[in-house]
């Protein structure tokens, strides 16, 4: 499963980019039509052209130079690594597994003197949708990941430090109380809560302006997958805010899709100026 990127960036939005527009095509980009697009998206030449370059570096684009232009192709790892992320950003949200109320729970030693494995540790496991209530305890209602995180505990060579168990809660103490601990759910709908108030109702400009749209609500919804670790409703409160959020995505997404497509493809036209 690939890993999330920070949202807001420029290397975010560029990415955010490739994976809407350039990832369906299968065909490489001019230099000047991603500037142009970064640009609208309030993005300095400077810094669209450092994120290019990086991407390139992680080797997820490649240049291809004709005469003195450039322009940009998707590699075999920026593909697979895109088209993970896109089925994941955009089928998150939309459906919920039913619960059957047991718990993957990990017991994990890390000494505090290895604080970057603890932080590998902890980035890893928040992916794939554990929640820690306690130093060295992690939890997750997804018995379903238990490979998942077996890998990670592999990949992070701790496999004789870690003990894992499957079971329901049992009846001491509150699972409600467990699972606020784990990951801070007042947090997490005050995310939400900026996301409703960015894009509940609105309302872009054809052409180009629904272009960006997309690319900025996409970008703002790509976050989320590493924030929430999508709890059954069992265990969110009433009328959970993230329930909502999923729905404007999934709405706006949707209705601006065949307008911003159409954009891009009339914007990567033939006629363009050089890089």
């Amino acid at each position: 499963m690939s890993k999330p990127t920070g949202s807001g960036s420029a290397r975010s939005l560029l990415l955010t980019v490739l994976g809407e527009y350039v990832l369906p095509r299968e065909a490489p980009v001019w230099t000047s039509q991603l500037l142009r697009v970064m640009d609208g998206l309030g993005v300095e030449e400077k810094a669209a052209r450092q994120a290019l370059t990086r991407l390139s570096a992680s080797g997820i684009v490649t240049a291809e130079r004709s005469g003195r232009r450039v322009r940009w192709a998707l590699t075999e790892h920026g593909t697979t690594l895109l088209g993970e992320g896109a089925e994941r950003i955009y089928s998150f949200g939309r459906e919920r597994e039913r619960w059957d109320g047991r718990w993957l729970v990990l017991l994990v030693s890390v000494p505090e003197s290895r604080r970057e494995l603890r932080h590998r540790l902890r980035t890893r496991l928040t992916w794939v949708g554990l929640g820690s209530p306690a130093p060295g305890l992690w939890v997750g209602p997804h018995t379903s990941r238990e490979a998942e995180a077996k890998q990670v505990i592999e990949d992070l060579g701790l496999g004789p430090d870690v003990s894992s168990f499957c079971g329901p809660f049992a009846g001491i103490g509150s699972e409600r109380d467990m699972v606020e601990q784990a990951w801070r759910l007042g947090d997490l709908a005050a995310e939400y809560e900026g996301f409703v108030r960015a894009f509940a109702g609105m309302r872009v400009a054809p052409g180009e302006g629904t272009l960006l749209a997309q690319v900025r609500l996409v970008d703002a919804w790509r976050r989320f997958p590493a924030l929430d670790p999508q709890l059954p409703l069992d265990l969110l409160p009433p009328h959970w805010i993230g329930v909502r959020a999923a729905n404007i995505f999934t709405e706006l997404h949707e209705a601006w899709h065949r307008d911003a497509q159409r954009a891009w493809d009339l914007l990567t036209g033939p006629v363009t100026p050089p890089a």
